[in-house]
């Protein structure tokens, strides 16, 4: 175990690396954060901040010495770093766990092998994989790069050979996935996490709701069977133990018309969908994020009530982002906590903050979140 007074490290300064340095620093931790940026939410509570590219020897090197472990807070951290890294102290989750999320056809691939069920999908190399792929899955359907898409980025849908042969140029040719495309009832999300000694504690299942490709509210609990809940936690527990991950992750999942529950993505650290932890679990995913690098037995996720997430987003910023919105419209509800993320400027998409709003009943924590949204005009066209 790596106790309370020990160091840890967090590759990326985003909002993740935030919320895991305050659970860290209120753990008993010292906290380093490597991030190029000088004004990194994370940078900003870290004891020390490595203002470095996430390739640089040097700073890595220093990290290592600093560290008793190191996290990560996003999944396109350079597989080369985390193995430098690993020579120097314990990393965790894997640079191996993290190559499979980092590829949507090595994520579909090893989520079907695991037991998961997936939508039907062909790879594309190039433009001569078109055809092909084409006739193996059809109208309609959805291509997405192979890297580096979220939030709705690298992705399109299609509904024809023509239209196909277009968003591949579109997305600069670059090697992608084709996915068909599903009758979707409703999204969810498991967050789990695992620590070294196979130990799985699941927090309860999030539903999900996007606008224009972003996480736009999390209602807990999700609003579906508990047969299918178990199903999402069984295949995510598989998914978890066959990559042998060490962390937390989230693992999304479709929910079918037809009843059955479909493998998404998965994501292989905290999540948007599991920030109504912070206020209405016994244990947030950050404290088991901090746990399970640590060897530490996992925390109590048990829901002590009700809630919806809404994210804030730069949008409901106004004069070009430099009026924020009116706080006073969500502070006078009891039941509204907010959480922002110290970034220093709005823009448009950009994830801002979000707020957890709790009542007795999951209907009334959604009428609380409708309400408050609308006051802050967001959805508003």
């Amino acid at each position: 175990m790596i106790l309370p007074g020990a160091t840890l490290g967090v590759l990326g300064g985003g909002q993740l690396g935030r919320m895991f340095t305050l659970a860290a620093k209120v753990m008993g931790y010292q906290v380093v954060v490597l991030d190029p940026d000088p004004q990194s939410p994370a940078g900003q509570l870290a004891d020390i901040h490595l203002k470095a590219d996430y390739r640089d020897a040097v700073a890595l090197i220093r990290m290592g010495g600093l560290c008793q472990a190191v996290t990560t807070e996003f999944e396109n951290v350079p597989a080369a770093s985390l193995e430098t890294l690993a020579k120097h102290c314990l990393v965790a989750p894997s640079a191996a766990a993290l190559a499979v999320a980092q590829d949507r056809l090595q994520e579909k691939t090893h989520a079907r092998d695991s037991g998961c069920v997936t939508a039907p999908f062909a790879n594309i190399e190039s433009a001569a994989d078109l055809a092909a792929a084409w006739q193996q899955i059809g109208a309609p359907a959805l291509l997405k790069t192979r890297r580096l898409g979220y939030d709705g980025k690298g992705q399109a849908r299609v509904d024809s050979a023509e239209g196909l042969a277009a968003a591949f140029k579109e997305l600069g040719e670059v090697p992608c996935l084709l996915e068909g495309f599903l009758p979707l009832e409703r999204e969810v999300s498991v967050v789990l996490a695992r620590n070294a000694m196979d130990e799985i504690a699941f927090f309860p299942l999030a539903e999900n709701q996007h606008r224009n490709g972003i996480l736009d509210i999390s209602i807990v609990p999700a609003r579906i069977p508990e047969s299918l809940a178990e199903t999402a936690r069984d295949m995510a527990a598989h998914l978890a133990r066959e990559l042998d991950y060490v962390g937390v992750m989230a693992v999304e999942f479709f929910v079918l018309k037809d009843g059955r529950i479909v493998f998404n993505e998965m994501a292989p650290r905290p999540h948007n969908s599991g920030h109504y932890t912070l206020d209405a679990t016994a244990c947030d995913q950050f404290q088991q994020q901090v746990r399970a690098l640590c060897g530490l037995p996992l925390g109590d996720p048990r829901l002590l009530s009700p809630v919806v997430m809404v994210n804030l987003l730069g949008d409901v910023w106004r004069d070009a982002g430099i009026t924020p919105p009116p706080w006073d419209e969500l502070l006078k509800h009891p039941g509204v906590h907010l959480h922002l993320y110290g970034k220093a400027e709005a823009r448009p998409g950009r994830k801002m903050g979000h707020y957890n709003c709790l009542a007795p009943s999951v209907e009334e924590a959604l009428a609380l979140a409708l309400e408050t949204r609308a006051a802050l005009g967001i959805g508003a066209e």
